[in-house]
């Protein structure tokens, strides 16, 4: 097992771990100050936001973790694209809570396809490795 993470695995697993945070912080505030203040259809969607952040943000932990494992540079590149999908996906679907901007859907997909490319990344650096 490998002591030290490659160059950029420890700035992944910081920023990672603070997305997680935010993303506990943006659930918490959703099931506490927004509960009253929404429709329930955009409270859910708050929750839909909230939930795929944390998720990502430990998929992020874990493409570092398995970089550090392995040395695949490709392992990192899926981290990355996992906190980019969370801006992208997450931060959409608060921003349409918040603002009640429904064109801001439209930026929703790009995150979902962040997660995808970091996922199918994520399986190649597994592949690749011998």
């Amino acid at each position: 097992m490998s002591r030290h993470l490659p160059t950029g695995a420890g700035r992944l697993v910081a920023a990672a771990a603070v997305v997680g945070g935010l993303m506990v912080a943006a659930g918490a505030f959703g099931a506490h100050a927004l509960a009253d203040a929404v429709p329930p259809a955009r409270l859910d969607v708050w929750r839909t936001g909230a939930a795929y952040g944390q998720v990502h943000a430990l998929a992020a932990v874990l493409a570092a973790l398995v970089a550090g494992q392995t040395g695949a540079r490709a392992a990192l590149r899926a981290g990355w694209l996992f906190l980019g999908g969370v801006a992208l996906f997450s931060g959409s679907l608060v921003a349409l809570v918040l603002l009640d901007l429904p064109a801001l859907g439209a930026v929703t997909p790009l995150g979902g396809v962040a997660f995808l490319v970091g996922w199918g990344t994520l399986a190649w650096a597994g592949l690749k490795e011998r």
